[in-house]
């Protein structure tokens, strides 16, 4: 599994990040980064969960 987020949709607004915090990380110079490109699959659910809670649907999981 890949995680891909558009930066261009993506407001950092940290909901993946509280979902998934070893994928997601919003600095404190308010921009989002991957931590983990290639998450294990025993974060899938998490990481599942991020891509539907996001508002702006940025992000996406390419297999």
């Amino acid at each position: 599994m890949k995680v891909i987020v558009d930066f261009d949709r993506c407001e950092s607004n940290a909901v993946c990040m509280g979902v998934a915090p070893e994928v997601f990380e919003v600095r404190d110079d308010d921009y989002l980064y991957i931590l983990d490109e290639n998450p294990p699959e025993a974060l899938r659910p998490k990481v599942e969960e991020a891509v539907r809670g996001c508002p702006k649907a940025a992000i996406s999981i390419e297999e």
